[in-house]
């Protein structure tokens, strides 16, 4: 079973489990936008990630469904839908069922509720240890947290079928 996670957000994440090995990760794919030094989903690039990693129907797709938190910006929010939309609408044209997971739930089955932002690449690190040279800034606990959530689908994929 092939299994992607994502983390989803132009700072966000992207996993490739193969049933309980990490295949691979990676940043999401983002562009400069304009003249600002504002970024955008690098589409065309995430659409090659996923392609690469379909392996056969049994390629599952997991993202964090997340939503509009007080105090954010519309402006960021409206980024933040923006690229939410086009990872949907990319596994939509790409025929892969998508499941979609509330942080809360993945946190809770790994204990990291109310810990640090950075506790997940602690815990990453912790089951993967061959991993932990590509989880090395404290920027890449997007990447951890997309780790997760495939993980966290490959433990309780029962629920996702109910």
């Amino acid at each position: 079973m092939r299994i992607i996670g994502i983390d989803p957000g132009l700072s966000g994440g992207i996993a490739i489990l193969d049933n309980l090995k990490i295949f691979d990760v990676f940043d999401m794919p983002i562009m400069s936008e304009g003249k600002k030094s504002k970024n955008q989903l690098n589409s065309a690039q995430l659409v090659n990630i996923i392609k690469k990693h379909i392996v056969s129907e049994d390629t599952f797709v997991i993202v964090e469904q997340v939503s509009a938190m007080p105090g954010q910006g519309v402006t960021s929010m409206f980024n933040f839908g923006q690229t939410f939309g086009s990872i949907k609408g990319i596994c939509a044209a790409l025929n892969l069922p998508i499941f979609y997971v509330r942080p809360a739930k993945w946190k809770k089955h790994f204990e990291l509720i109310n810990s640090s932002k950075d506790a997940s690449r602690t815990k990453v690190i912790e089951m993967y240890p061959s991993i932990s040279s590509r989880l090395s800034k404290k920027k890449d606990v997007n990447k951890a947290d997309a780790i997760l959530i495939a993980r966290y689908f490959r433990d309780c994929r029962a629920q996702f079928n109910e």
